[in-house]
């Protein structure tokens, strides 16, 4: 394992915060059951591919408009 990611993108954070809450919430009367927990972390997954896709349609988006608005020429 030679890649690094952030922490915030971890499954394994995710999955750990996810059953921290449930077992606190589990303490307040809540029931959060497993097949509940992975439907968060699958909610989590889709969120970050939303935000992925964003951010590289944002970025092509400013490319374009920074090449339309040039004043002078790449040299």
């Amino acid at each position: 394992m030679d890649s690094t990611k952030s922490l915030f993108k971890s499954k394994t954070f995710w999955g750990a915060v996810i059953a921290i809450a449930a077992s606190i919430a589990g303490l307040f009367g809540f029931e959060i059951t497993a097949t509940d927990q992975q439907d968060l972390l699958s909610l989590y997954d889709q969120a970050l591919a939303a935000w992925d896709s964003i951010a590289i349609i944002g970025g092509g988006l400013l490319a374009i408009y920074g090449r339309i608005s040039a004043t002078s020429r790449i040299g």
